[in-house]
């Protein structure tokens, strides 16, 4: 499938970003559409490397849904689609007992047959060990030393309730590179009403010192600085202050309060005229907008003047350009593909972000533009309330140039 490696071709990377709480709530309808479009885009793009951030696995209740969880992994690990990557690493974090450690997050991690040199670095041993065979690990992935995770300390949850927020970290090294690849899930917003009261809100601001958190670790002095992908549900915004204003421009604004606390319960935006049509209905966890099509139109790009969360970390992060619709909250309707919830301002939630050097990587004068795609899985089908995010791109011979790495890299561990 990923063809013979050649120097001219490069080493073929495909990374997916995938929030797949919703495969567990209907495992007989949704995933069965969610792995065949994932196949489809493996197939289209033939990588060599592939790396799949999953967020929410298991979904609402974990407990419930152990055994879904072990098909979904079997049916990715027996595949015909997946057959010519012999080796596999996964990790999933299965430790839901433990609410201070558990995250919800699995990385999934296949090698091409054609793909000769490959090591993982090992942050225990601090040297690099050869890739060989398929293994899962789950449960106890604090000590496991092919991986860094961690949850975000408490004082950093809202209202420092603990929720299955944090990021795993694992490093490669390939053709003559070596790079970090980190699983992130960021906060959620809690309630469109608080959203809404200031710009930029107030979740806006936990979630950039949770990233800031996590590129520092990321970025410390325990380990060589190498560039890193950041993929995962950062769970970004799009500023609903300002968004709000500019779809309801001309419509006033009723306030309704609850009549036992005077807190206020939901807003509604009516035109001035028109028999005072409701435009848009806010409430804790609604976001009823009268078209949905400014969502979709252009895929919703008009909109990405609004998505301001990345600003922050301009120098730190990069993105290639968005050209895809809001990846959150589609409908879970597996006869829904386009259709977003009324629940949430649509958003581009799931995201793959990459530091300066990881961008010249990518971005290497060798890659030609058709190389390069960034887009979204499933447009026309119902992938859950999230679709997933790819980015597909190749390493060509002598990126290693510009992409820092130890003397000690084909150093290996003992097995």
């Amino acid at each position: 499938m990923a063809g013979k490696l050649t120097a001219a071709q490069g080493t073929g990377i495909l990374l997916v970003t995938a929030n797949v709480g919703s495969l567990f709530e209907d495992p007989e309808n949704l995933q069965k559409t969610w792995l065949r479009e994932f196949y489809q885009t493996v197939q289209s793009h033939k990588p060599h490397f592939v790396a799949v951030h999953c967020q929410e696995v298991g979904g609402k209740n974990y407990e419930a849904s152990m055994h879904h969880v072990g098909t979904f992994v079997t049916e990715l690990l027996s595949s015909d689609a997946m057959k010519e990557y012999s080796r596999v690493r996964v990790y999933l974090d299965e430790n839901y007992k433990s609410q201070e450690h558990f995250t919800a997050l699995g990385s999934f991690y296949f090698i091409h047959e054609s793909l000769k040199n490959i090591h993982q670095f090992d942050f225990k041993a601090k040297k690099y060990k050869k890739v060989v065979g398929k293994e899962t690990c789950s449960e106890t992935l604090e000590s496991t030393p092919s991986l860094e995770k961690e949850k975000f300390p408490q004082d950093y949850f809202p209202e420092c309730k603990w929720s299955r927020k944090g990021f795993i970290r694992t490093r490669w090294a390939l053709a003559d590179c070596a790079f970090d690849l980190v699983n992130i899930h960021l906060f959620h917003d809690a309630s469109n009403l608080v959203a809404w009261e200031k710009s930029p809100s107030v979740y806006s601001g936990t979630r950039q010192k949770a990233l800031g958190y996590v590129l520092d670790r990321i970025t410390d002095q325990r380990y060589e600085k190498l560039p890193y992908f950041v993929f995962g549900d950062f769970n970004f915004r799009l500023d609903s202050k300002q968004v709000i204003e500019s779809l309801c421009s001309t419509a006033t604004m009723q306030t309704v309060r609850a009549a036992d606390t005077n807190e206020v319960d939901k807003l509604i935006f009516r035109e001035s005229d028109n028999d005072r049509k409701v435009v848009l209905q806010l409430e804790k966890k609604l976001f009823n907008y009268v078209n949905q099509d400014v969502f979709r139109e252009n895929n919703g790009t008009s909109l990405l003047e609004f998505d301001k969360e990345l600003s922050v970390f301009k120098d730190r992060l990069h993105e290639l350009e968005i050209s895809f619709p809001p990846s959150y909250p589609y409908s879970e309707d597996s006869s829904q593909g386009k259709e977003y919830m009324n629940t949430r301002c649509p958003a581009w939630c799931d995201r793959i972000l990459m530091s300066p050097s990881a961008r010249d990587l990518v971005l290497k004068p060798e890659n030609e533009e058709k190389s390069i795609v960034y887009d979204n899985i499933g447009p026309n089908v119902c992938m859950g309330d999230h679709k997933p995010v790819f980015l597909s791109f190749r390493i060509t011979a002598g990126a290693g140039k510009s992409c820092q790495r130890g003397e000690n890299i084909f150093r290996e561990a003992p097995l």
